[in-house]
């Protein structure tokens, strides 16, 4: 039974939504990377339009990150001061980001600059994991040990104005982590996608941070990125949908937990080639779509508007008439369903510990 969605004004079907956010959250728990490069696609192929795609899965990119991270703010393994410097990067990367997708979109030419974007990162992203997933199984069938250098200097290492970081036991520019930031929050407004394929290598290679203090991290600056970038979209375009918010952090939040609890028992090098061959599938997918494809605009999914219940009016009326409100309201909403999941999922923890203490 299919469902519409009020903002974005489109039939879709909720089943297929959790189901593909479902397996996208595994994946994101298996291999530890953010689903959002795979999930807006597969939003676009659903028929939502482009912007709508990016605006909610930025929503539900915060909801999983505040669940994640909570996660590890119980564990003690975040380091807050240098994730505030990514983030003050982050915040400048987002307003040009969100100025870009105005441009564009104020042209008309926002769904082909999307597009393009994830047609060009998925394939980069594609054929980099394939090369070194496909390099590990043949060192792994040769029995080869591969010695990494330690210490690999870059330009970006020669920056001024230097400061400590406790927790990371780093002496770092303040600029390293402000730069990075800036490209991922860049990225992020663009695409709607947390940015933790960038993130996550360059604070281990390039700010050589220590690995148990990267994921929680790196969740916390998307939290911020994300909101920024959820607020924004909600308050210039009007394009967070709530409805289709919940469905998506649902089926997330419990691909993810399935994901890691996978990832725990498993060997991930060729699941990885796996991924890799299907990132680079959906790339394909959207070029095909976005050139080749013959579009009938006669025929829409949003041809016949339905009357709305009260639940669907509501969310229509207050994201029209009080759009700052409901930005604020969209951000809260994904906050309370991560810090929600975060902490069931403590419990449901701590409860089979005391169980097997007892067997």
């Amino acid at each position: 039974m299919d469902v519409f969605l009020p903002i974005a004004q489109v039939f879709v079907n909720p089943i297929e939504i959790l189901i593909l956010s479902a397996i996208v959250g595994v994946l994101s728990g298996l291999f530890g990377v953010g689903g959002g490069f795979l999930m807006t696609p597969f939003l676009i192929f659903l028929g939502i339009p482009p912007a709508y795609a990016v605006a909610n899965e930025a929503n539900n990119i915060l909801a999983t990150s505040v669940s994640g991270s909570t996660t590890h703010y119980l564990k003690n393994t975040l380091d807050y001061k240098m994730g505030l410097m990514i983030v003050i990067g982050g915040a400048i990367g987002t307003s040009l980001g969100i100025f870009t997708f105005s441009y564009f979109k104020g042209i008309g030419k926002i769904d082909t600059v999307i597009s393009l974007a994830y047609m060009y990162i998925l394939a980069i992203i594609g054929s980099l994991m394939l090369v070194e997933s496909l390099g590990e199984i043949d060192r792994a069938k040769k029995n080869i040990l591969v010695k990494k250098k330690l210490h690999v200097h870059y330009w970006i290492h020669g920056l001024p104005l230097r400061m400590r970081f406790p927790k990371s036991k780093l002496y770092e520019s303040i600029f390293t982590p402000i730069i990075i930031g800036l490209v991922v929050g860049f990225i992020a407004a663009i695409m709607g996608i947390g940015g933790a394929f960038i993130l996550v290598p360059a604070m281990i290679y390039i700010i050589k941070m220590p690995t148990k203090l990267v994921p929680g991290t790196s969740l916390f600056v998307t939290i911020f990125v994300s909101v920024i970038v959820t607020f924004l979209h909600s308050f210039n375009y009007g394009s967070i949908d709530l409805l289709l918010v919940f469905l998506l952090v649902i089926g997330s939040i419990i691909g993810v937990q399935i994901g890691q609890k996978l990832g725990e028992k498993i060997d991930s090098s060729g699941l990885r080639a796996l991924m890799a061959i299907l990132i680079l599938a959906v790339g394909i997918a959207i070029a095909y779509d976005s050139f080749f494809a013959d579009h009938d605009t006669n025929e829409t999914n949003t041809s016949v508007i339905p009357d709305l219940n009260f639940f669907s009016q509501f969310i229509l009326d207050f994201s029209n008439e009080m759009p700052f409100f409901y930005g604020l309201f969209s951000i809260m909403f994904a906050i309370f369903l991560g810090v929600a999941a975060a902490f069931i999922r403590r419990f449901f923890s701590n409860f089979k510990k005391q169980m097997l203490k007892k067997s």
